[in-house]
């Protein structure tokens, strides 16, 4: 008796663990209580929870650069580019003889009658002569004075410079002359001159030869 109790027992066990570890239905499962893992979350998704850090964007090192220097255009100067010649006949050429001042037709007048047969470089050497009168302080103060100045020029008659052909190439080149002397667009061949002569005719006084150019002997 006692062992069929015993059996008994056992056998009600038994079933008992058996009808408690059978198999769940996973409709039956509590789903709320499994949290979502973390790699299945979206950077994208608004309904991610905002304690939920998203993976953070990998960088790629860019290597480092010099910063760019600004270079300023420096402008060119249109004046200086245009007094700027090859030759002195280039200069020549250049100028405009539409408007003619009162000096300039004074200077021109002397270089016309004194040496418009010369070479150019003849001519702006008689220019500079009288320019360097005008300022020199032995002279009379402005060209126009010293070209008229009496015994000084044998051209001029009763302190007036005569009428010139205006019309003449050799008028045209004069004042070219003339404009070229006054703007010290081109340096003179006899540099400090205030003397100027035929070769076969030398100036009285203590005088320092500079230079010879065509028919002309050049003092100062």
């Amino acid at each position: 008796m006692q062992r069929a109790a015993a059996i008994a027992v056992m056998t009600f066990s038994l079933a008992g663990l058996i009808s408690h570890s059978s198999p769940v239905r996973a409709s039956d499962l509590n789903r709320s209580a499994i949290p979502a893992p973390v790699s299945t979350v979206q950077i994208n998704n608004p309904a991610t929870p905002a304690s939920v850090p998203a993976p953070a964007a990998s960088v790629t090192p860019q290597p480092a650069t010099q910063p760019l220097q600004m270079v300023q255009s420096i402008p060119l100067d249109d004046e200086s580019q245009d007094d700027e010649y090859n030759s002195l006949a280039e200069a020549v050429a250049a100028q405009d003889s539409a408007q003619v001042d009162t000096t300039q037709r004074c200077l021109a007048g002397a270089i016309y009658f004194e040496s418009k047969g010369e070479p150019l470089a003849g001519q702006l050497a008689v220019a500079n002569v009288i320019i360097n009168r005008s300022k020199s302080g032995r002279f009379p103060a402005d060209v126009c004075s010293v070209v008229k100045q009496r015994g000084q020029f044998s051209f001029v008659r009763g302190g007036e410079i005569p009428s010139i052909d205006e019309g003449r190439a050799s008028w045209r080149t004069a004042l070219a002359v003339a404009k070229i002397a006054l703007e010290a667009a081109w340096d003179s061949p006899a540099p400090r001159a205030l003397f100027f002569n035929t070769a076969d005719r030398r100036p009285g006084g203590n005088l320092t030869k500079i230079a010879m150019i065509g028919n002309h002997v050049f003092y100062r």
